[in-house]
């Protein structure tokens, strides 16, 4: 059998009688819609709504689990404890699961921002999974903050809406304001995008996978119609539907 777990992915595990109310403040996802087998991509946001961190919320009995970068895990940790204040909320690592992932298959369930990503879950560690990061990328979906960046790009411009990464319903939220604002005048100049690139982009590329011959770009709109000076951009259904 083929290998599942995301060896590059951790969780933390929020606890406490207020810890949806709390998180519900403060990422971009409708936190009352993460329930049982049924996760949640999020994001945290700086107040100007540029991201700092994104993940995968899942609910865990009364508790919620935050499927995040490991190398960022702790990062994280530390800053939704500078929120957290006087509430008895707990934040700590969740040591006896990992996430896991599948491109087919019964287990799991869909990948909440795009059902071709393939199936999640949770479970105890096992054998490292696979062809995760290729799969993602052909796919033009981008994340962690190498690809998305920390305090660089505006959550609309990392595709959130069309990846389901955003509740414009749900309320406040920290970078609730300029979000919003963008949705409502239908305007992102810019996109994330994988653009395939057989030289080093440089400063012009986000992120740079040569051994995939890759790069993740924040790229305007208008000049993805076009091959880029450094490469050519990728563009996938939900993605060309986005910017027509």
């Amino acid at each position: 059998m083929p290998g599942t777990t995301l060896v590059d992915r951790s969780l933390l595990r929020l606890s406490g009688a207020d810890v949806r109310i709390f998180l519900q403040g403060l990422v971009t996802q409708d936190v009352n819609a993460v329930a049982e087998g049924r996760p949640q991509w999020s994001g945290l946001l700086s107040p100007q709504g540029k991201a700092l961190f994104d993940f995968l919320l899942w609910a865990d009995g009364d508790d919620l689990l935050v499927d995040c970068e490991a190398a960022e895990a702790e990062t994280l940790a530390r800053r939704l404890a500078l929120y957290r204040l006087r509430r008895a909320i707990a934040i700590a690592p969740e040591p006896g699961l990992a996430v896991h992932w599948a491109p087919a298959g019964a287990a799991g369930v869909p990948d909440p921002r795009l059902a071709a990503l393939g199936r999640r879950w949770l479970a105890p560690a096992g054998e490292a999974a696979e062809g995760w990061l290729a799969h993602r990328l052909a796919l033009g979906v981008t994340e962690g903050v190498a690809e998305l960046g920390r305090d660089r790009t505006l959550w609309l411009e990392c595709n959130a809406a069309e990846l389901n990464g955003v509740s414009f319903v749900k309320g406040c939220y920290v970078g609730q304001e300029n979000t919003a604002r963008m949705n409502w005048r239908q305007k992102v100049n810019r996109r994330l995008v994988v653009v395939e690139t057989t030289a080093d982009p440089g400063d012009a590329a986000q992120a740079w996978y040569p051994e995939l011959g890759l790069a993740v770009a924040r790229v305007r709109v208008e000049a993805l119609s076009a091959p880029l000076p450094f490469g050519t951009p990728m563009l996938p259904g939900w993605l060309k539907a986005a910017i027509a």
